[in-house]
């Protein structure tokens, strides 16, 4: 690191906070004497933006301008490439660029080793936090301009590589459940004349979960499935909480090896089938399936899945603002049903595709781990002067 200079963040760099208008002059549309209100989400989408009175209080950031999350599960976000007025969650750098660089001090602050030094002091905070007091003393080593910007230009065309990998990867992984929902789409659009059509009511026995009253404590202790526990195809039981259940309820509210369970709120209509051998009970926010034919419980689960991907199932939900899946609709849903024979041929099908997706998601979610640890790697190498110009070429 021959050349290079160490100083406290705070000497080469001023950090200016947010200011917090109040909601009651936000609007929704531009207008004349009104700014964008950038908050934290604002650098990710423009779905919901806000606008504010032009007022001198506001604190004004410009596109360059390197910015800061300052708290909250977003802490230590790196941000950029948005002009307004910032709110309070975030913090404005203010580099003194005869000696550290913009974009230098914005690859920087995405560094493992600015990172770990934010993230302790902001575990201290009972919020989750920093100040600009807080981050100031940290040491910073900087080579001279030039190199800044021969670092920059090499960091930039390895990202920009690293991002067209992951564009690709993310694509293939797209395109593996898209590959799985369209013979899904396929196989139940076709409707032989041998096919019929029931409802859920008349292949199941359906049987919402015990609601906790506390009042009426009674009973043994039994670990129960709640709707975060239900995923699509996956029960997690890793937080799994307990309720009193008495003898007599046991039977009613246990789900056995096989049997369909699905979200009624919270995600309502995802689903996926209980495989362990041991019994566990279930809540009121869920669904239990168990149909006549046990052949069924798949297939039940691969159209609610379909139906979850086309958007057709929340016509079945109800609520304005937090939508159920009640009983009563999920015994109404009527689905194609083909004979026996061929239902366990498309299931077996179905299972084989869906594992074999699951397969290439595991990898590709790997390669995007990879890439991950890639970034930051190469970020080490620049933040420690290991992108000298005698290696450049193999870093390149």
């Amino acid at each position: 690191m021959m050349g290079w200079l160490t100083y406290k963040l705070g000497d080469i760099c001023d950090f200016q906070g947010g200011s917090q208008p109040p909601k009651s002059v936000f609007i929704q549309e531009e207008k004349d004497g009104y700014i964008r209100l950038l908050q934290i989400r604002d650098f990710k989408s423009d779905d919901k933006a806000i606008y504010i009175p032009e007022a001198k209080k506001n604190r004004i950031c410009k596109n360059d301008d390197v910015m800061l999350a300052r708290y909250g599960a977003s802490v230590g976000q790196v941000h950029r490439g948005k002009s307004g007025a910032y709110n309070v969650a975030l913090i404005k750098t203010i580099p003194n660029t005869d000696i550290i660089d913009k974009d230098f001090l914005y690859l920087y602050l995405h560094s493992e080793s600015f990172q770990k030094r934010l993230m302790s002091v902001a575990e201290r905070s009972a919020q989750a936090g920093f100040s600009k007091a807080d981050i100031s003393p940290f040491e910073v080593s900087v080579p001279p301009i030039p190199e800044q910007k021969r670092i920059v230009a090499i960091l930039d065309q390895a990202f920009a590589d690293i991002e067209q990998a992951r564009a690709k990867t993310e694509q293939n992984l797209k395109n593996a459940r898209e590959l799985f929902e369209s013979y899904l789409q396929q196989v139940f659009s076709q409707h032989g004349d041998d096919w019929g059509v029931k409802k859920i009511a008349e292949i199941a026995e359906t049987c919402l979960g015990k609601m906790l009253d506390k009042k009426k404590n009674k009973g043994n202790p039994k670990p129960y499935l709640r709707n975060q526990n239900v995923q699509w195809f996956n029960i997690n039981t890793d937080d799994l909480l307990e309720m009193r259940f008495e003898d007599s309820e046991y039977e009613r509210y246990a789900i056995k090896k096989g049997d369909l369970v699905i979200c009624e709120g919270g995600y309502p209509g995802r689903g996926a089938i209980w495989e362990q051998d041991e019994d566990i009970f279930f809540q009121k926010a869920l669904h239990r399936i168990r149909c006549h034919n046990p052949l069924y419980n798949r297939w039940v689960l691969y159209y609610l899945y379909l139906s979850d991907c086309n958007g057709t199932l929340k016509n079945s939900f109800t609520g304005a603002g937090i939508q159920h899946f009640t009983g009563k609709s999920l015994k109404q849903l009527a689905l194609p049903i083909p004979p026996v024979e061929l239902t366990e041929k498309f299931v077996r099908n179905f299972d084989e595709l869906f594992n074999h997706v699951i397969s290439l998601e595991h990898v590709y979610h790997n390669k995007l781990n990879s890439i991950d640890e890639l970034k930051k790697s190469i970020l080490q190498k620049a933040f420690s002067g290991e992108l000298t110009k005698e290696k450049e070429g193999a870093v390149a």
